[in-house]
Parts: structure tokens; sequence; C-alpha cells
């Protein structure tokens, strides 16, 4: 890859909600919008490397994209007032002057979880256009194949078309049908931010803190919904310990061997706070409280030795029992072997092996072969490190498997 490739991934990485907010209100059409975004990034791979990298990044690929579209108007001879607006707009901003609105992002959210797309589409459109991620990021994080996710996002953008969605925040009404997919999005944004399904980073802070400082806004949209706090609350604890999960070169540091001084005290407390306006709430915890729950544990233990583990395990207990998942079972094991030993947790591993479950994926056979060196059985240990580590789409994450399996 070259510097100007790595360059203007970076700048996706960091710009694309913004940019194609911008442009989806400016065109009304979100799948439109994800379109102008990604031809003007194929014009700064041709322009940047003789011309240079502007000192506005995301400005300049915003304002390629805007005249694109106004092109493209122009050629299906659409000149009515509103392109003579947009035009003249345009005509009058500078580079400099580009300053997106944050919540054109909060609007972008709440269009791409509109009603008239499947829960899939929903989060698969989300992925696509606020956290820029491709479909292969997309794939890995949702466990499904890559032609999946591209055929989501493509039927999806042809029904918000068809549909007439407007780029709009909904009225309030309207918040709670769309609230349990917005919330959901805004996880998984924030969880590809907090370990990253591929690439060189291990941690993508810039994507985690943006779906932190939605979650913010939706907690101050619906104050009384408990879900929201909740969800705040576990980012905000997870987001925590950013400051001592890698090293200087960027290589994971697990948890183990973390320096809890370097855990961001004030922003732990800030998640303790929105948990307890959880039960202030008195509706009990959800899913997304109840893992809040759990990263409270940890951030509360002096060590690995002295956290409360017998609660995590009960507490992943009631998460498995209102969301039950793979992952969360898994997770379960991964406690259990803490609280009671690896011997009782394999069971729970080999269990979720056999009924074929996170095929594909590297999280089961990486646990399974943590247990089976505390077990003794270092040379089935290796083999599935080893197995864990191929099938790793991070790199950092691979580098630390095998790392493992060598000093087997």
């Amino acid at each position: 890859m070259t510097d100007i490739q790595r360059t203007v991934d970076a700048v996706w990485r960091i710009e694309s909600a913004r940019i194609v907010a911008t442009l989806a209100k400016m065109t009304g059409d979100v799948g439109l919008a994800e379109d102008l975004a990604q031809e003007a990034l194929v014009d700064a791979l041709t322009q940047w490397p003789v011309s240079g990298v502007p000192q506005n990044a995301g400005a300049w690929l915003t304002a390629v994209a805007k005249r694109k579209a106004i092109d493209g108007w122009r050629r299906r001879q659409r000149l009515d007032e509103r392109y003579r607006a947009i035009a003249h707009d345009l005509s009058e901003t500078t580079e400099d002057e580009w300053q997106p609105i944050d919540d054109d992002v909060v609007r972008l959210v709440f269009t791409a979880c509109h009603p008239v797309l499947s829960r899939e589409s929903q989060v698969a459109l989300t992925l696509r256009v606020v956290a820029g991620l491709t479909t292969e990021q997309i794939a890995r994080l949702l466990l499904v194949p890559v032609a999946t996710v591209q055929q989501r996002i493509v039927r999806a953008k042809k029904t918000l078309s068809a549909a007439h969605v407007p780029f709009e925040t909904p009225d309030p009404s309207e918040w709670m049908s769309r609230l349990s997919a917005v919330l959901g999005v805004v996880y998984l944004v924030f969880t590809e931010g907090y370990a990253a399904t591929s690439g060189d980073r291990w941690i993508r802070t810039e994507l985690a803190h943006e779906a932190l400082r939605l979650g913010r806004i939706l907690a101050e949209l619906l104050p009384r919904e408990p879900e929201v706090h909740g969800l705040v609350a576990l980012m905000e604890l997870q987001a925590s310990r950013f400051g001592a999960r890698v090293d200087r070169d960027g290589a994971p540091i697990l948890l183990t061997d973390q320096d809890r001084s370097r855990w961001d005290r004030a922003q732990i407390e800030r998640g303790r706070a929105a948990l307890r306006r959880v039960d202030e709430l008195v509706r009990g915890r959800g899913s997304y409280a109840l893992q809040a729950s759990i990263a409270e544990c940890h951030a509360i233990a002096p060590s690995v030795d002295e956290t409360d583990w017998d609660r995590i395990v009960v507490l992943y207990e009631a998460l498995g029992r209102i969301a039950p998942s793979a992952v969360v079972e898994l997770n379960r094991a991964v406690a259990v072997s803490m609280a009671t030993g690896p011997a009782n947790a394999l069971i729970i591993v080999d269990r979720l092996a056999s009924e074929g479950v996170l095929r594909g994926s590297h999280l089961l056979p990486s646990v399974r072969g943590e247990l089976l060196a505390r077990l003794g059985r270092v040379d089935e240990a290796r083999s599935e490190l080893m197995a864990a580590a191929g099938l790793a789409g991070n790199d950092r994450e691979s580098a630390v498997l095998r790392a493992k399996a060598a000093a087997l």
C-alpha cells in the first residue's frame, strides 16, 4: 500500500461519517451520498500524488463530491431551485470554512435505521456509511459472508431511495421504533473501534470516540430510556482502558498485563454514574447495562486476581437469558475459568464447538487454546492458538496469538 493510499484510508476512517452525512443532507439520498463520497476518494487517489494532500482533506473530499452531484444534476437537466441554491452555497464556501454539523451524523444514523429496512440491512448500511467500514470488516464483525453484506447494503440503498426516505431526525414519536436498531449499530461501531476486526491497528480510537459521542447525544435526546444510559455506561467504562491497551508501538497489552494506573478514572466514574442513572429509572438493567455491570467489575478491581469473577459469571448468565448468543456464552466460559478453573470452562467451549457456532471466527479457538494451555495440554493448545491466528483478521491480534503459541 502506498503512502497516499494510507493517507486516504486514514482520512476515510476519521471523516467518512461526516462527509456522507453532509452529502446526504445535500442530496436527500443516503445511497447516492455514499456513492459520491467513494467517487471523491478515487479522485483523491489520482490527484493527491501530484498536487499533494490538501490541508483539510475532509473538506476537499466533500467539495469534490458536491461538484459531482451538481454535475450529475446538470447532465439530467434538473436545474431547479434546489440545484441553484446548492450551487450558490458551494460557490460561497471555501475549504477552510467547511464545518460539518455534528447532528448530521445523528440524522444519518436515524435515516439508515429507518423501519422500512430490515434489521440486518439497517446494521450493514449504518456500519458502512457511518463507521466507514469495508464490506470485509462488516462481514467479520457480523460473522456473515462478504457477499451477504454487499447484498444487504445495495438492497438498503435501493429501498431508502424507492421509499423516498427523508434525511432528517425523525419526530420524537418515531424514535422508539428505531431506538433498538440505533443503539445496536452505535454499539457495533464502538466495538469495531475497541477491537478492530482487521488492519494493523488494535484500537481505532476515533471510531470508538465517535460512537461514544453519538451515545451521549442519544442520552440527552432520550433521558428516560435506561438502555441508552446503559450503552453509554458500557462505552465509557470500556473506553477508560484505552490508554493501557496498547504499547508505544501499538501492540496489544492484554488485561492481565495492563497498568491499571493508566486507566481513566474520571471516565470510569462517568460510566458508573450512567449505570446509576439506569437504576434510578427503576425499569431493570437490560443487555447493555448488564454488559456495563461486567465492565464495572473490571474497572473497580485492583487486579485480575482480585476481580469478582463469581459476580461476573452471574452477570453473564443473566445476559445470556435476555440476549443469548454464542459470544456471550464464550465470554461466560472465560469468566467461569477464572472463577472455578479451566476444566469447567472447557466443557462450555467444547459444547459450543460441537454445535458449530462461531465457525470461521478466531474467538472460539483462541479461548480454547488458552484453556488447554492452563490444563497442561500443550500440543493441543498450540494447535488451537495457531488456528486462531490464521483466522484473525487483525494483524496485531494475529501476532499476539502466534506469540502465545510460540511461548508454549
